[in-house]
């Protein structure tokens, strides 16, 4: 028997109201996640942000979300009630935003936000709850957890903040984490060792990741599936390991535009913006 998808998506709009009229940032993508890595990529305003917000809805007016299906296990997310919302959003559903910096707040300790994070979701003692988030802290990498618990945010590094994020976002045992481009502000080095701890979280509590990138490259390598997104649209999906066999003009202009080292070429290919592009119907996924 075939497990219902932690994520069930289908024919999602966000659309905001401006002056000038109406923008549509997202327009009708449908997908599934189960408990693996999916990759969503593209380029930037091409929807990926979006979409991980409208999930958790935290689309805000003029902003405006729609959907046939949007189904988190079973349970409707367009018409849930705010009690029921503030629950699974940090509950049983997790977004790491781009850039811990602004994600955390400057004027508390670390470890008091990691607290609060918990408590907030579970009935659980100040003690528990700051030994679960030097557990987690533990869990990520992090060495000394104790002294970082007393630290501020301003007094960690990228990567550190980084991991100290995903912490708190996963203290309360989510089924999915939303990762929005969680390693673009870091080193390479840093880089390995946030997806190397990403990748041994999911398989160990079996989780569903949604993986927001740029990098075509490394969501290949780091996820099972690719969803390709422009123009607010899937226009691509597949297996991670087909993606040399996509079909999708735009799919093919970025393999295109990655410098190869072992078969340099004099120039590289520039995406071009065709129109046509954005009514093309979408590939449909090869899985």
């Amino acid at each position: 028997m075939t497990e219902a998808p932690l994520l069930d998506v289908e024919n999602l709009w966000v659309k905001f109201h401006t002056r000038t009229g109406i923008v549509d940032a997202v327009r009708g993508i449908s997908f599934t996640l189960g408990r693996e890595r999916l990759g969503i990529v593209g380029e930037s305003g091409s929807g990926k942000s979006m979409t991980g917000r409208a999930v958790l809805r935290l689309i805000h007016p003029p902003g405006q979300v729609t959907a046939d299906k949007l189904q988190v296990h079973g349970e409707d997310v367009m018409t849930m009630p705010d009690a029921r919302m503030r629950q699974l959003r940090g509950g049983r559903v997790s977004m790491v935003m781009q850039d811990p910096k602004f994600s955390l707040n400057p004027v508390m300790p670390v470890g008091q936000q990691l607290i609060e994070a918990l408590r907030a979701h579970e009935k659980v003692s100040k003690a528990e709850a700051r030994k679960r988030a030097l557990d987690m802290l533990d869990e990520v990498a992090i060495r000394d957890p104790a002294r970082v618990m007393d630290l501020y945010p301003h007094e960690v590094s990228g990567g550190m903040g980084q991991r100290i994020m995903i912490a708190m976002m996963l203290l309360p045992n989510p089924e999915i984490l939303i990762a929005d481009e969680p390693t673009s502000a870091l080193d390479v080095s840093v880089q390995l060792q946030v997806l190397d701890i990403m990748d041994k979280l999911v398989k160990d509590r079996g989780m569903g990741l949604m993986f927001i990138s740029h990098d075509l490259n490394l969501v290949a390598k780091f996820c099972d599936r690719i969803a390709v997104m422009y123009a607010g649209r899937i226009v691509e999906t597949c297996k991670a390991s087909e993606l040399r066999n996509a079909q999708h003009p735009y799919t093919l202009g970025l393999l295109n535009s990655v410098p190869d080292l072992e078969h340099p070429r004099d120039r590289l290919e520039v995406l071009k913006r065709d129109p046509a592009w954005r009514e093309a119907a979408s590939v449909s996924a090869r899985t």
